[in-house]
């Protein structure tokens, strides 16, 4: 249930990558709260297909790769033969392929840097091509606090998301005047099923460094996604919202 009025996105569509689970299926159930029309984009056919029947509203499952440029362009035509629009984008499709530099494989620092920000690149630059048409439209893209600090181990992450702020306040300058913004959200740590399996002294180890005591949750980055997707954030573009408890402050 999102914080804002349930009609706040009413008659606007938004498509959400990598929301077949976690933080992309919370974003999809809150604009869906707001009143948005929602498709859930997923490489996984059947959780995405699964994942859509869950969320209120008009809702559309959507199987598509976001590193792959013909899926994506496919996926927009499909959005536009199904709602006649495009609102809202919401670049949340990522993966991890953690190790040290030392070790890390090319093909790993690849694979990452594909999905993270080349998909980014892919479904934004489809999504401009309606939302220049229609004057208006919101990209908003899932960021990470590593990409600001930093983080041992995720040099091929930390370097896409840090690479994704630069991308964003670039495509807010360039899109401004025909009515799009540009906005990122950096999450913190968030409680998810890949947090839940870390070990309790590890839990402990990050609750000690957030300012607020917890770990965030999926519905947390959801709520300033919907509000950054709204008419509330209408004069706010190129800007990095961070939500993490007070655990980096800049």
């Amino acid at each position: 249930m999102s914080a804002l009025a349930a009609e706040a996105l009413r008659g606007k569509v938004a498509l959400v990558t990598g929301a077949a689970q976690g933080i992309g299926l919370s974003i999809a159930h809150t604009l869906a709260g707001c009143g948005a029309s929602v498709v859930l984009a997923d490489v996984d056919a059947a959780a995405v297909q699964d994942a859509a029947k869950t969320v209120a509203g008009r809702a559309l499952g959507l199987v598509m790769n976001v590193a792959r440029g013909d899926e994506v362009t496919a996926g927009i035509e499909r959005v536009m033969a199904e709602f006649g629009r495009l609102d809202v984008l919401v670049n949340n499709a990522g993966i991890t392929r953690d190790g040290l530099l030392i070790r890390m494989k090319e093909e790993d620092w690849d694979r990452v840097i594909e999905v993270n920000l080349k998909g980014t690149f892919h479904c934004s630059k489809a999504a401009l091509g309606v939302m220049i048409k229609q004057r208006s439209g919101r990209i908003i893209s899932i960021a990470s606090i590593v990409g600001v600090m930093g983080n041992s181990g995720q040099a091929n992450y930390a370097a896409s998301k840090a690479a994704i702020l630069g991308f964003t306040k670039s495509v807010a300058r360039e899109y401004a005047n025909r009515g799009v913004t540009a906005n990122a959200v950096a999450p913190g740590f968030i409680k998810t099923a890949m947090t839940e399996r870390l070990p309790e002294d590890v839990q402990t180890r990050l609750r000690e460094q957030i300012p607020l005591g917890r770990l965030g949750t999926p519905d947390d980055i959801a709520q300033a996604v919907a509000f950054l997707a709204s008419d509330a954030a209408a004069y706010i573009t190129g800007q990095v919202l961070h939500v993490n408890g007070g655990m980096w402050m800049g």
